[in-house]
């Protein structure tokens, strides 16, 4: 296939740089929120997360998804490999379920307390915006990449259509967290198919029945088939307040106190 012909880390990364780059520009040009941390700061520590993460799945998963996936391709593994469903209907099949996997496994981190105490990290952000999408600890990133590869090996999805999920992924996790203003009609009929930033929103607030509620990172329909659905904050988005109450102190929050977030000795949340 065409686009399997180009390195699929640097698709990726083109991707990523690319969806980036317009986000950050969209939120220049239409902000939905003042921001309460100066921007410099946040995105130090997020950015350098992220590259610390990519080091991480370089260093421990030499066998990425992707690779998994031609393995398996090559050796027939898998359920769609052995019932011989392949092209669009394989395609399909693949986004849906490892998107459906995703929304799951978010709802696990939320109810589980240890795995709480690493997702919790994506939480502590103060702001939401672009940068806020792919700040994740680096233990809660390998542990998904873990689950990832073996839905891929039980599923036998394809390697074009793990390309396309990682792709999809990253970039909706990207915008769901922008910090960019769309307009009220076309966020109604948006949220139809993919999650928006005001929906998203929703699951940052400081209130925990609204931090459990729109677990979706791509497509909204999860939430509303399993009653996790939450169509605005109860403050509204100019007056709703981001993040978790026990972590407010913006000199508690720096790289270093991130990456030990998870082995403090404070409690984890109680899932609700």
């Amino acid at each position: 296939m065409p686009l399997l012909q180009t390195a699929p880390e640097t698709l990726r990364l083109t991707a990523f740089l690319s969806g980036f780059a317009l986000l950050a520009l969209c939120e220049a040009a239409w902000p939905r929120r003042p921001l309460t941390v100066p921007k410099s700061r946040r995105w130090f520590a997020n950015l350098t997360i992220i590259a610390l993460n990519s080091l991480v799945v370089r260093l421990a998963f030499p066998l990425a998804p992707f690779g998994l996936a031609a393995m398996a391709q090559t050796n027939g593994w898998g359920l769609f490999n052995q019932l011989g469903i392949s092209g669009w209907q394989e395609l399909l099949a693949s986004l849906l379920l490892l998107d459906l996997l995703i929304y799951f496994q978010h709802r696990l981190f939320h109810r589980t307390p240890l795995f709480w105490r690493f997702h919790r990290m994506h939480h502590t952000d103060l702001d939401l915006d672009v940068s806020s999408g792919i700040r994740f600890h680096p233990a809660e990133i390998a542990l998904s990449l873990l689950i990832k590869m073996a839905a891929v090996l039980l599923l036998g999805v394809a390697p074009l259509s793990v390309l396309l999920f990682e792709i999809l992924l990253n970039a909706t996790a990207m915008f769901s967290h922008a910090n960019m203003r769309l307009p009220l009609a076309i966020d109604r009929w948006l949220r139809l198919l993919v999650v928006t930033p005001d929906m998203h929103r929703v699951h940052h607030s400081v209130i925990p029945r609204e931090t459990d509620s729109n677990f979706g990172f791509n497509l909204p329909w999860w939430d509303r088939l399993f009653g996790t659905y939450r169509a605005q904050p109860r403050e509204g988005h100019d007056l709703m307040t981001i993040g978790l109450k026990e972590f407010r102190e913006l000199d508690k929050l720096g790289l270093r106190q991130l990456l030990l977030l998870p082995f403090i000795s404070r409690p984890a949340r109680k899932p609700q």
